[in-house]
Parts: C-alpha cells; structure tokens; sequence
C-alpha cells in the first residue's frame, strides 16, 4: 500500500494527528503538517525524515484564524501547493459541566476549532482539488457526532456539525472526483481528555482506567485505509470503538473487577 502524493494534516503536534502523519509517511506520502505547537512539528518532521525519508513542509497554523487559514494555505509553495489528501484533525474539547453552568469560552474555542477550523482549511484546500478533479477530504469525527451524552452538548453538537457538513460536501462535490469521508473514533487515549479536564491529568487518566482504549495509531491505520482506497471508491463514514466500549455511555472496564 503506498502513497505518492500530498497530505496536509492539521493538528499535526500531538495525538491522532500527529499518529496520521507516521502512517502517512511510512506509506511514501509528502507531508504539509500544521499545528499551533510548531516546536513540535518540527521535531515530528526531523524523525520522519531520518525514519522514511519523507519531505515535509511545515506551517503554524491555528484553524480558528480565518486570515491566517487562507493567507498561510493560500500562500504554500508551488511544490507543495497540490494537495491530494486533507486531514482535518484540528479539534478538542473544553469542560463536562452542564450547559447552565458551562463556562462560554470553553463553547467559543470548541466551534471555532471543531467547526469553523474544519471548514476554512476546507475551504481553503478544496478549491484545487475541484480544479484537477481529485482530491480527498477526511474529517475527524467522533462517536459524540452520532451521539449526546450529559455535559456533552456543545462538542456533541460540534461533532454533529462535522457529520452535517461531510454529508454536505460530498454532495457539493458530486461529480467534482474529491471524496469526502469521515472517520469517527469512541474512546482514543491521547492529550484529549487532558485538554478537556483544565490540565487534570489524574481526572484524565481516569477516563481509561479498567478498559483498553483506542490508541492513535488505530486511528491513523484507519484513515490511511480509507485514503487509500481505489479513486472510485468512497468510505463515507466509519465508526470505531474500542472492543470494551458499546456507545458514549457504555463502557465495560474489566480492569477494574480483576
């Protein structure tokens, strides 16, 4: 299974997607790799290179910020400027309170990365792809995208909003050769729930404790999977769970008898 074009990964420092740019490079993709976190990516970038040998280009890029979105994306250099493969994987939660005691700025940061993040890197990628009739889009879901659970309604919602506009994208994009698909993971052990707990990491650990989650790695097999298969096949959408996890709720945590 190889690779040979372009993939531009957001939220490339950590987690999922910096776990896509591994997979991506062990099956021969160039990579354009952007996160906030550009120390990060830099350091990702020079294992890469000793390990496979990819080219990388790099961009410190926060998804929130329009400007910067088009500005940087729109001014990639002509040898990295074809983009065959978006990963939209910039995303996060902030806080489990309940809707009437959550705090608003947490809301702000979730659908201005979740949602408008998504959309103005795809709105700035996409165009090119339309030009030269190929190209594939791969947003990041979640479980929470199919489902709501009690402190969850603003990333749920978020996540719905990711399902929406995929569905709305492909059908934009019908007879355009760019699909669109998404995958969308349950529970994935990464700085996630970290982020989500204000830096908590004993809360954070917690959240797996007793069950065995998702790794990144799963999640990056899975997306190069999907990109890789043939131009006139389109995986719409998957979901995956780990075997001890049966919807957002319901988790079994055999661990924890032992």
């Amino acid at each position: 299974m190889k690779l040979s074009g372009t993939v531009l990964i957001t939220g490339a420092s950590a987690g999922i997607g910096q776990a896509c740019a591994r997979a991506f490079a062990a099956v021969g993709a160039r990579l354009v790799l952007t996160a906030r976190r550009f120390e990060r990516i830099e350091r990702l970038a020079t294992e890469l290179r000793e390990e496979h040998g990819t080219e990388c280009h790099l961009l410190e890029l926060d998804v929130r910020d329009r400007e910067s979105v088009f500005g940087v994306i729109g001014g990639l250099p002509s040898e990295w400027a074809e983009i065959d493969v978006l990963v939209n994987n910039a995303g996060l939660g902030r806080g489990v309170d309940k809707l009437h005691a959550a705090d608003p700025d947490g809301w702000d940061e979730m659908v201005d990365t979740n949602v408008k993040g998504l959309l103005y890197v795809s709105r700035a990628v996409t165009p090119g792809m339309v030009q030269r009739r190929r190209g594939h889009v791969i947003n990041l879901g979640s479980v929470a995208g199919h489902e709501v659970y009690p402190g969850g309604a603003v990333y749920c919602a978020t996540k719905h909003a990711v399902g929406a506009i995929t569905k709305g994208m492909r059908m934009d994009l019908l007879g355009t050769g760019v699909r669109v698909s998404t995958v969308d993971p349950g529970m994935v052990e990464t700085e996630f729930s970290v982020v989500r707990f204000g830096g908590d990491a004993e809360r954070a650990a917690n959240v797996y404790r007793g069950m065995t989650p998702l790794t990144p790695a799963d999640i990056a097999d899975t997306v190069v999977w999907v990109a890789t298969r043939p131009p006139h096949v389109n995986i719409d959408e998957i979901i995956i769970k780990p075997t001890d996890q049966a919807s957002a709720t319901l988790v079994d945590r055999p661990g924890a008898r032992a």
